[in-house]
């Protein structure tokens, strides 16, 4: 039950926030979820033993999600910043697992954002799309998978996921995307959207499967506690975060090359 009371407020106020909000409220909230979820991306460095990437992290984070045409130079010199903060450090043997574990998290949590800010100046509903996909795949999902899931899918990494629901949330997420598609971005490809959603999804479930990996090798069950009946942020966000950059690069291809996105 708190998980559907969960899911019932934040789906119509995600939905307002992608849709509809001016961008000074959607680039706010936007900013927000990822500094939660740096948060618990954190906490689970931490949990590995891994010193956590510190002000410099949420820093480096925010430039990449907020700065005007960010690119992969960046990245770069977020990397050449992290390695020049460790020669300070007495433990030298820490310093390539904190250098790692910044970067990482900095292009893991706010670059997966920041392609969100880049889908949504394409179209809000492609931007909807790609977050609503996971709703609509982890529910077929789940009921695929207790009906008919007989072959797992990572038994060390998440031993109730199964191929067979895998397989049933690329469906449920392509006619979910397709119907909505149909009816509120007319002129859209619906081949597009099926390309889309199909491989938005599949990425999903690896982002799904990723961060489950990360929390076992930690030993923790989930990686917050702020969405009861859901754990905290990353675990609600995990498969959008791969999801969303996936979409946006396939969607800025058929628009680069005028195939109907």
């Amino acid at each position: 039950m708190k998980r559907l009371a969960t899911a019932a407020a934040l789906i119509p106020f995600i939905t307002y926030i992608v849709i509809f909000s001016p961008f000074p409220v959607f680039a706010a909230v936007l900013t927000a979820i990822a500094l939660l979820c740096f948060v618990e991306y954190c906490g689970i460095v931490a949990a590995h033993g891994i010193a956590k990437p510190g002000c410099l992290g949420y820093a480096a984070g925010l430039m990449v999600l907020l700065i005007p045409r960010a690119d992969v130079a960046v990245i770069g010199g977020i990397a050449l910043a992290a390695m020049a903060a460790g020669l300070r450090s007495r433990d030298l043997r820490s310093e390539l697992p904190r250098c790692g574990a910044l970067v990482l998290g900095v292009a893991y949590v706010f670059a997966s954002w920041r392609c969100a800010i880049g889908l949504r100046a394409l179209s809000p509903y492609w931007l909807f799309i790609a977050i609503a996909l996971n709703w609509a795949g982890d529910s077929a999902a789940y009921f695929a998978g207790r009906a008919f899931g007989r072959h797992k899918l990572a038994p060390v990494i998440s031993p109730g996921k199964t191929w067979e629901g895998a397989i049933a949330s690329t469906f449920g997420s392509v006619l979910s995307c397709l119907l909505f598609a149909y009816f509120a971005m007319p002129g859209v490809s619906l081949a597009v959207v099926i390309v889309v959603s199909a491989l938005a999804n599949v990425a999903g479930q690896i982002g799904d499967l990723c961060e489950s990996a990360f929390k076992r090798g930690a030993g923790l069950k989930d990686s917050g506690t702020m969405l009861p009946g859901h754990g905290g942020w990353l675990d609600r966000v995990d498969s959008t975060m791969f999801a969303v950059p996936v979409a946006y690069g396939l969607v800025a291809l058929a628009r680069m090359w005028n195939i109907g996105g």
